[in-house]
């Protein structure tokens, strides 16, 4: 059994590390116990506990959580890039969020890691020209976790969603790799226009709370937007962009802004009021 755990580790150390996490927990807090067990130690891997854990959040009258689960461990046996995906989202939260301490924390907690994940289950439908039950988690992440992804939009691996509330996400919007964004963050439209009509994030983009980001505009690579901002035109890679409507303000400050998280902009040298 050690050396079975041992060839598991080496193959997938971040489920080892969610059921040692698991394990710890029970131990030391009864009254989780047994959701533990459900959630996590009761499955041999990471697809089978997310598949779980959608459907209990998920599932409801029109699709019960049986179903739902069904459909799920359909898309992540169908296609391995969900499941990887959702293991580089993992360590991106922990990495990048103070308030995450364990790996286990988004599979159990952290509504931005569970409403991706679902999105990346209902995008897998939608590629299938499943649309209906595309739609109907659409629906049920928002009802869920007040999160609105399109089943159309694409998304990298890599993403960290910190909080989560009022997130929408319109259908032909693409996000990079290693993206970072904070709650109430759009990537919409402008109006009524048909085709392809919503934002293109790069890779390494941090976007900070209650940003919109709207038409059909390129973010460039490792740039910052700050929060709050209207961005309504291309941004230049490593750029940061403030304001209403947004401008750029500096360079992101760093070669990857999506992992350093740092939020705050630099005022230039001619801004600063020297002590008296």
């Amino acid at each position: 059994m050690t050396e079975r755990r041992q060839a598991v580790a080496e193959v997938d150390p971040v489920w080892t590390t969610i059921r040692a996490e698991a394990e710890a927990m029970a131990l030391a807090e009864p009254l989780v116990a047994s959701m533990v067990h459900a959630v996590v130690l009761h499955h041999h891997s990471l697809e089978d506990a997310l598949s779980f854990r959608l459907a209990q959040k998920l599932g409801d009258a029109e699709l019960p959580a049986m179903l739902l689960r069904e459909l799920a461990g359909e898309a992540f046996a169908a296609d391995p890039g969900i499941a990887e995906a959702a293991r580089a989202d993992i360590v991106a939260v922990r990495e990048r969020d103070p308030a995450c301490g364990r790996l286990i924390d988004p599979v159990l907690y952290l509504k931005g890691f569970q409403a991706l994940t679902a999105h990346r289950v209902a995008h897998w439908l939608w590629s299938r020209r499943r649309a209906d039950l595309a739609r109907h988690l659409q629906m049920r992440m928002s009802e869920a976790f007040s999160v609105d992804i399109h089943p159309a939009a694409r998304f990298g691996k890599g993403i960290m969603i910190d909080h989560a509330h009022g997130i929408v996400v319109g259908e032909t919007a693409v996000v990079g790799d290693d993206v970072s964004m904070l709650h109430d963050v759009t990537l919409g439209g402008t109006g009524k226009e048909d085709g392809d009509r919503h934002p293109k994030v790069g890779s390494g983009v941090l976007i900070g709370a209650g940003a919109k980001i709207l038409g059909n505009i390129r973010i460039g690579d490792c740039s910052r937007v700050a929060a709050g901002s209207v961005v309504l035109a291309d941004v230049p890679p490593c750029k940061t962009v403030a304001g209403v409507p947004a401008r750029i303000v500096g360079d992101a400050g760093c070669s990857n802004p999506s992992r350093s998280m740092d939020q705050m902009i630099q005022p230039a040298a001619e801004d600063i009021v020297p002590d008296c």
